[in-house]
């Protein structure tokens, strides 16, 4: 279960918008989380990752996590 606060005007136009389709506001926001999450999970946690400076990451380890492990080891760039 999620509970949010949306400012005024947000909430008019995704009320307008389910009301003219017919679908509800949950529909439309659990869309728009499932097409965004990927996206704010790899910002958020690398920003997570860099502001803590305890963790130590080589660039082989970086290109992995983002699925360029081979390049590197290949030396491309």
């Amino acid at each position: 279960m999620l509970s949010i606060r949306l400012k005024p005007a947000l909430e008019r136009r995704l009320s307008r918008l389910a009301r003219q389709t017919g679908l509800t506001k949950t529909f439309y926001a659990t869309n728009l989380i499932e097409l965004d999450i990927e996206e704010l999970e790899d910002r958020y946690i690398e920003q997570s990752h860099l502001e803590n400076r305890s963790y130590r990451y080589t660039t082989a380890y970086d290109a992995s996590q983002r699925g360029l492990h081979d390049r590197v080891r290949r030396g491309c760039r």
